[in-house]
């Protein structure tokens, strides 16, 4: 399971929670401009936005987890399962595998208008990579500066929602995550009022009781409520530093902590890495489950006009400076 969010300040930014039981040793990867990006079925882009972003690269492919273009569109992709539904190939449309569209959307569209032109004529179809790599069940996350969309293809087709909030997790669908928020308009950042009962003396006995009712389970459902309610209220400076300072302590407030998720045997789902990408820089930074410390890549300082992809190993080693 998964928590993905974008965040302003004076720079722009997207960026997720990669939530699993176990790593495919994923690297942060460069794709420059003239890589030569193959399909299944449509037709291959040779040139093509520079990408930045988090994919276990397998046959010299990148299978991109999230990831922002030159032009500062980014996109992830999130569990959907039980609702996750790819089609049979449809001749008059872009059969595109769910494995292929962050590369097939960011490779071409420098916005969300032209993300919408692509999605009019898109099929996601039930497409494997490999024998050994089944598709997974996914829906997507898609944002520019000002922007953001959903995209579910589930069993009545393919469903484009406005994203007001910024915000995707898993299930349920989106719309119904979105209508969820409706159950706690009673939170507020303010100290709590009395609306119980005037016959009764009731007092607020802490700070924050404002936002009581706020969830703090980890289910998706959960964790939409939870990370939308942090990142509307946020506030932090426009330097930098205090920016992604806080856009990794939003995701802080739907991380997975090693054996709270129990997946079977000796199996634990966790946070495996924390991505906060600046859209106006193009510079990823990460955390990762053992290593709290922020680390930077910044695709502008790369040759983006090359044609074999770069990759940075992530650093998983917890880094701790010593004052004495």
């Amino acid at each position: 399971m998964c928590t993905a969010i974008t965040y302003n300040t004076k720079d722009h930014y997207f960026g997720r929670n990669f939530d699993l039981e176990y790593s495919y040793k994923e690297t942060v990867t460069i794709t420059p401009r003239n890589y030569p990006f193959k399909f299944k079925k449509v037709n291959d882009i040779n040139k093509h936005y520079a990408i930045i972003g988090m994919a276990y690269v397998t046959d010299n492919y990148p299978l991109y987890y999230d990831a922002i273009n030159e032009k500062g569109l980014g996109m992830a992709g999130l569990n959907f399962p039980m609702n996750a539904d790819y089609k049979e190939e449809c001749s008059n449309k872009d059969n595109i595998a769910s494995f292929e569209f962050i590369p097939w959307i960011l490779s071409q569209c420098s916005n969300i208008k032209e993300a919408k032109k692509l999605l009019d004529n898109i099929n996601i179809a039930n497409i494997n990579f490999s024998e050994q790599l089944p598709a997974s069940p996914l829906h997507w996350i898609i944002s520019d500066k000002e922007n953001s969309i959903t995209v579910e293809c589930v069993k009545e087709g393919l469903k484009i929602y406005d994203n007001p909030i910024g915000v995707l997790t898993n299930n349920p669908t989106f719309d119904i995550q979105l209508f969820n928020l409706n159950n706690y308009m009673n939170l507020s950042i303010e100290p709590a009022t009395n609306n119980f009962s005037k016959k009764l003396n009731l007092n607020a006995y802490s700070r924050g009781m404002g936002a009581l009712g706020l969830p703090g389970d980890l289910s998706s459902a959960s964790r939409f409520v939870k990370a939308s309610f942090t990142k509307i209220n946020s506030l932090s400076g426009d330097s930098e530093s205090e920016s992604i300072s806080q856009f990794f302590h939003i995701l802080s407030s739907a991380k997975q902590q090693r054996g709270c998720v129990h997946m079977g045997e000796d199996k634990y789902e966790i946070t495996i890495y924390s991505s906060c990408c600046n859209m106006d820089k193009g510079i990823y930074y990460y955390t990762t489950y053992e290593n709290s410390q922020i680390t930077g890549i910044d695709m502008f300082k790369e040759n983006l006009d090359g044609n074999e992809l770069i990759n940075y190993n992530l650093i998983e080693g917890q880094q701790i400076l010593m004052q004495n």
